[in-house]
């Protein structure tokens, strides 16, 4: 069965919002802060349909030239992105010295939205736009630097979908060029989600923060949200780094990073409301179905365990009127903390607390 291309404009489009991925909505290597004009602007509750472009394929060290790049891995020209194209012929200021690697579409203005409140972003769609994606591993980057990659140039291997009876998966070769291949299935969601820092200066796309941004949390797929701390009025809300697949740590540097068409719903949460239902936040708040996923962040990976802890406390005290000390205890006994990444300067740490523990 042939994959549909999901180029700009074409293919559906569930919000009556849609923001394109052009020159004009997005940012190269760095977030928006609060002297940025939006891209759009909406009311709170409101849904956009909003592409992205992954940014392998299309960094210089692989030549900035999708068309060539993707072709060099048997993909035509008609299964290349045209605003990926459009993106890496442009005029662009980004600075490979200076700045991130990342493709940002935004920002978004939400009415209403001012500091001291959460801006929830819930995730109602993510469809790939293209049937591959790449990982990569860069000199000097990913879990192991100076052991990988074991040759002179960076690494970016190619992983394809593939439909199988139990539907699609990701899949590349247990061998270069061998005919045998490991298959793992898809899971995709946005690696970076946030709101605009304050000041006049744009972050670095890289490291992650209270602002959200690189938080490369792979439960933030259909049906999560992510609850960040307005930082400037409107929020100035983005997204970028779309992946199709990713384990936590994501320890090559990349996982599998792949151009995706998502619709979020923004919402508003009011600083009365957000302090009843979740103490004071100083960072990134993830739930799903069926977790409350409190976040912690350092450069250090203990810290960042030490930060994530502290900040499953307070959570737990906040909303459920729970006894620190029993908290810490309960936290030991029934909580899992994932490592989210280790390759963004800044590592991050989440816990998953199930719900259902305390609907009783």
């Amino acid at each position: 069965m042939p994959f549909d291309i999901l180029q700009p404009g074409t293919g559906p489009i569930r919000a009556a919002h849609y923001l394109p991925a052009t020159p004009a909505t997005v940012l190269w290597g760095r977030l928006p802060c609060a002297t940025d004009a939006p891209a759009l602007t909406i009311d709170a509750g409101t849904e956009v349909t909003i592409d992205t472009i992954s940014h392998e394929g299309v960094l210089e060290d692989q030549g900035r030239d999708p068309v060539a790049f993707f072709a060099g891995h048997g993909v035509d020209r008609a299964g290349v992105l045209d605003d990926a194209v459009l993106l890496a012929g442009s005029d662009s200021p980004r600075d490979p010295r200076l700045d991130g690697p990342h493709l940002v579409t935004g920002p978004i203005h939400v009415r209403g939205a001012k500091p001291g409140d959460l801006l929830k972003m819930t995730v109602l769609e993510a469809t790939p736009r293209v049937p591959y994606g790449v990982i990569s591993n860069r000199h000097g980057r990913g879990a192991l630097p100076g052991e990988y990659p074991l040759g002179e140039g960076n690494v970016s291997v190619f992983a394809a979908l593939e439909d199988t009876e139990s539907g699609q998966v990701g899949t590349l070769p247990l061998v270069p060029g061998g005919p045998r291949s490991v298959h793992f299935p898809l899971n995709p969601f946005l690696g970076i989600m946030g709101v605009a820092v304050a000041g006049a200066e744009r972050p670095h796309s890289v490291p992650p923060g209270a602002h959200g941004g690189n938080i490369d949390i792979n439960l933030l797929t259909v049906g999560s949200a992510l609850y960040l701390p307005v930082q400037v009025h409107g929020a100035l809300a983005y997204v970028g780094d779309p992946h199709f697949a990713q384990g936590d740590g994501e320890v090559a540097l990349t996982a599998m990073e792949a151009s995706l068409r998502v619709t979020i719903r923004f919402d508003v949460v009011t600083q009365a409301d957000a302090l009843a239902a979740f103490g004071e936040l100083v960072g990134p708040l993830a739930e799903t179905s069926e977790f409350l996923v409190p976040t912690g962040m350092d450069a250090d990976l203990d810290e960042a365990v030490r930060r994530c802890v502290r900040a499953a406390i307070d959570l737990l005290a906040a909303r459920y009127g729970m006894d620190r000390t029993l908290a810490y205890a309960y936290l030991s006994a029934a909580t899992d903390f994932n490592i989210s990444q280790v390759v963004d300067l800044v590592t991050g740490v989440h816990a998953r607390i199930r719900v259902a523990d305390f609907d009783v």
